[in-house]
């Protein structure tokens, strides 16, 4: 484990037994608290001597994730006993049943916008952030992106996301300055070798789009028919706690829209390790101009499906269409750019 780590796992633990002492002096029944007492106490002292971390059975390192998420693990996966095993799978499991309720609806309609999204964690739990949120008359808030790391430890991070843009939206602010304090926010509470990629805005009646893209892949604008990249970009969340973001205005027509998609997507491979790419979402957009967004969602779906075949998902996969009207793309194309950038 990296020293940064280290320190995070140490105070977390220090912060438990100061809890735990404090429950131990009001509680009828400690003898449960002491026990906890005594593992926390077992951690720091492996803390001290190295061995934190390490399994005890086959002596590599235990998951990462696991750790932080409990740092009084002492096995890895790999030497888990069959009740460990057991309440590890239903814990997950668990955890994806939040997950899932945290998602928005698949499709939704708002005042002559509409939305539909495909969701595909590639394990039990996913990083992907996916939302979109009613605000009324300040207009139809949206949120794509992807946090670092995976599993468990990757869902808790896309769960805090979650809750900091709801809990900061009710208040109006302009778009940069509730980036700006979700930023601040995450750049806190976060490890440092952790943050987030994400693309949203907010959609207003008039057509008028307001949009930033704090490092993920570059969204693409239909508009007129023709298939572009919007490459306006700032660093991630979470990077720098004092970022600035610009903020890009859009003004969509019908049948216009904007298509976001998690990195999975186009860095997808099949098993000759060829990528999918995102030349083959922009054919597939021009190529059903006038159809309804969940026809094209769906063909976008099957395509990549097709293209892995049976070889192994290594990454979550969201794609998202946000459409001026319930059709996409309703005039013949004129030009394609096929212009994909990586997250950072």
């Amino acid at each position: 484990m990296t020293s940064t780590i280290d320190h995070y796992v140490k105070q977390q633990l220090l912060g438990r037994r100061h809890k735990l002492e404090h429950a131990a002096a009001k509680s009828s029944k400690p003898e449960q608290i002491f026990r906890l007492l005594d593992e926390i106490d077992q951690a720091l002292s492996r803390m001290d001597d190295g061995s934190f971390g390490v399994c005890e059975t086959c002596h590599d390192s235990i998951e990462q994730e696991r750790l932080i998420c409990d740092p009084l693990v002492r096995f890895c996966l790999d030497h888990l006993n069959r009740r460990e095993r057991d309440a590890l799978q239903e814990d997950l499991e668990l955890a994806a049943r939040v997950q899932r309720g945290l998602l928005p609806r698949s499709t939704l309609d708002w005042k002559g916008w509409h939305i539909c999204y495909h969701y595909e964690p590639a394990g039990v739990v996913s990083g992907d952030y996916c939302d979109v949120i009613d605000a009324g008359d300040s207009g139809l808030y949206f949120m794509v992106g992807d946090v670092s790391g995976k599993g468990v430890a990757a869902s808790m991070l896309m769960a805090h996301l979650h809750a900091m843009f709801r809990a900061l939206i009710p208040f109006e602010l302009s778009l940069r300055c509730m980036l700006e304090h979700a930023n601040r926010v995450f750049s806190e509470s976060t490890l440092p070798s952790q943050y987030a990629t994400l693309v949203g805005g907010r959609a207003l009646p008039d057509g008028r789009v307001e949009i930033y893209n704090a490092g993920h892949p570059f969204p693409l604008v239909v508009r007129g028919g023709e298939v572009n990249t919007l490459q306006d970009s700032n660093l991630p969340l979470g990077m720098f706690g004092e970022e600035e973001f610009t903020i890009s205005r859009l003004q969509l027509d019908p049948g216009d829209g904007l298509v976001i998609y998690s990195d999975g997507v186009p860095e997808a491979m099949n098993n000759s390790g060829n990528e999918y790419g995102i030349s083959r979402i922009t054919d597939l957009i021009t190529g059903r101009g006038g159809q309804d967004l969940s026809a094209v969602v769906a063909a976008c779906r099957e395509d990549l499906s097709a293209f892995r075949q049976n070889a192994m998902r290594t990454d979550d996969v969201t794609l998202f269409v946000l459409s001026r009207g319930k059709s996409i793309g309703l005039r013949p194309p004129v030009q394609q750019i096929e212009t994909y950038a990586s997250a950072v």
